[in-house]
C-alpha cells in the first residue's frame, strides 16, 4: 500500500503520488506508522537528488536508495513500477524473514546428484567422445635442428596424462523470471519471488536458485535446441552440443582444403570474396554440419579458408583463452629457444581440453601446408603472420597492445608449427 501525497510540484516524471518530496526519515517514519507493507519516496535531505524508498516491515521502516534509469532498483532486479518492487521486496522479507533455518538448509541435501537432469544424461558421459591425441609419441630433435635441449625433450615429451575429450563446461546462467510457480533443479524447493526469482542456464536450460547456481557442478550439457547458431557460439558449447571432439567447421573446412587446395598459391594469405565467405558462414548458422562447401558450390579455395579464419577469429573466447594470452605473450619473449618451446608446451597443457584439441588439430594441418611450399609458398613464419592475430587476442582490445604484440603472436604461432609433432 503506498502512502499518498496530496498535489506536489517539481515531482518526478517516474514517480507517482507516492513522492513526498524532500521529508525527513523521522516523519517518513511518522507517516508509515502502523501500516505494515505500506511505503513512500522520499528525497533525501542529506543528498538532494537522490530518492529513498521507506518501506514497513516486521514493524519498523525499512529504506532502501531508490535508482531509475528507465526501471526502477534497488538492487539487480528492475521493475518497470515501483509497486512491482515493493511487491517483490515483501515477498523476499517475508520469505527471509519467516523461513531463514529453512533456507539456510535448502541446500544440504540436494535431489541435482540422484534426479532429473543428471540421470538424464548419464549415458551421454558415458560415451563421451574419447577420440583425440593417440599416445604421445617419443619424438626428438634432430641434430642439425637449433633446438636440441634434453630439458626441452624431457618437458614435451614426459608421461603426462593424456588430455580426454570429456569436455568440462560450467552452465551458462543468466537471471530469468518465471511464470507461475517454479521449483529449483537442483534443490527440490520453491522459487519465490514476482520477478527474477531464478537463474537458467541458457544453454542446457538448467533452472535452479542464484544460491544454489554456485554449487551446481560444471558438467553443462548443451542442448542443440538452444544453440543458436554456430559461429560466434563458444568452442566448449558447440563441440558438446554437437557431441563432436572438434567443432564441424574446422574439421569440414580442413578436410575441404586438405582434399583441394593444399597446393593453392597463398593458401590462407589470399583472400576469398568476404559475400562468399559469409554466405559459408550463414550456411553452417543455418545447416550446421549438412553445409555445402564442395567445390561446386565453391570453387575458390580460399572462400573455404577464409570462413574457417572468419570463425576461429569470431570465437567469444579466443582459441588461445584470454587468460592465457599474457603468458603466451610472454614465453615468446624467452631469449633461450629451448627455454621459450618449455614455456610454450607449459602454457598449451593449461588450456581448456577442447580448445587444446582444436589448436593441435589446426597446427597438425599447418604444419602439412608447410611441407608443400614449394606449390603453395607458405611456410610456417608466413602462416605465423595470418593465424597470430586469429588465435591470440589480448583480453582488452587496445590497437597499440595488439600492435606491440604482433610479432610474439607469429612467433607463438609459427613455434607451435615447426615443432607440432613435439609440442602437442
Amino acid at each position: 500500500m503506498e502512502i499518498i501525497c496530496p498535489l506536489m510540484e517539481n515531482r518526478p516524471k517516474y514517480y507517482g503520488r507516492e513522492f513526498h518530496g524532500m521529508i525527513s526519515r523521522e516523519y517518513a517514519d511518522e507517516l508509515l506508522a502502523g501500516a505494515e507493507g505500506a511505503y513512500l519516496i522520499r528525497e533525501s535531505q542529506r543528498q538532494p537528488g537522490t530518492h529513498t524508498l521507506a518501506l514497513r516491515f516486521g514493524h519498523q521502516t525499512l529504506n532502501y536508495r531508490l535508482f531509475y534509469d528507465g526501471k526502477h532498483f534497488v538492487g539487480e532486479k528492475r521493475f518497470e513500477s515501483v509497486h512491482d518492487l515493493v511487491t517483490d521486496a515483501l515477498i523476499t522479507l517475508y520469505i527471509e524473514t519467516k523461513a531463514a533455518e529453512y533456507i539456510a538448509k535448502m541446500t544440504t541435501n540436494p535431489i541435482y546428484e540422484h534426479l532429473g537432469y543428471t540421470s538424464l544424461l548419464k549415458d551421454k558421459m558415458v560415451h563421451r567422445l574419447s577420440r583425440g591425441r593417440t599416445e604421445p609419441r617419443r619424438v626428438t630433435f634432430q641434430r642439425d635442428e637449433k633446438i636440441s635441449s634434453p630439458l626441452v625433450r624431457q618437458s614435451a615429451l614426459k608421461d603426462t596424462p593424456e588430455k580426454q575429450c570429456s569436455y568440462e563446461k560450467i552452465h551458462n546462467f543468466k537471471v530469468h523470471t518465471f511464470r507461475g510457480p517454479h521449483w529449483c533443479e537442483y534443490c527440490a524447493n520453491f522459487m519465490w519471488g514476482l520477478i527474477a526469482q531464478g537463474v537458467r542456464c541458457s544453454d542446457c536450460g538448467l533452472n535452479v536458485h542464484k544460491q544454489c547456481s554456485k554449487l551446481v557442478p560444471s558438467d553443462c550439457q548443451p542442448d542443440l535446441r538452444r544453440i543458436k547458431k554456430v559461429f560466434s557460439c563458444d568452442l566448449t558449447t558447440l563441440v558438446k552440443a554437437h557431441n563432436t571432439t572438434r567443432p564441424m567447421v574446422v574439421d569440414m573446412c580442413i578436410r575441404e582444403i586438405e582434399l583441394r587446395g593444399m597446393t593453392s598459391e597463398g593458401l590462407y594469405r589470399v583472400s576469398g570474396f568476404s559475400e562468399h565467405i559469409e554466405e559459408v558462414r550463414l550456411a553452417f548458422d543455418r545447416d550446421g554440419e549438412k553445409a555445402d562447401i564442395s567445390a561446386s558450390a565453391y570453387a575458390d579455395i580460399n572462400i573455404i579458408a577464409g570462413a574457417l579464419k572468419l570463425y576461429l577469429r569470431d570465437l567469444p573466447i579466443p582459441i588461445i583463452t584470454f587468460d592465457l594470452y599474457s603468458k603466451f605473450i610472454q614465453a615468446a619473449k624467452i631469449p633461450s629457444a629451448e627455454s621459450r618451446l618449455e614455456a610454450i608446451h607449459e602454457n598449451l597443457l593449461q588450456l581448456p581440453p577442447a580448445h587444446y584439441e582444436t589448436l593441435r588439430y589446426l597446427m597438425a594441418h599447418l604444419k602439412r601446408v608447410t611441407q608443400l611450399e614449394k606449390d603453395n609458398l607458405m611456410n610456417a613464419e608466413n602462416l605465423g603472420i595470418v593465424y597470430g592475430p586469429t588465435l591470440m587476442q589480448p583480453p582488452e582490445q587496445n590497437a597499440l597492445t595488439t600492435l606491440n604484440d604482433m610479432r610474439q603472436q607469429k612467433l607463438v604461432m609459427q613455434l607451435m608449427i615447426e615443432h607440432e609433432d613435439v609440442l602437442f
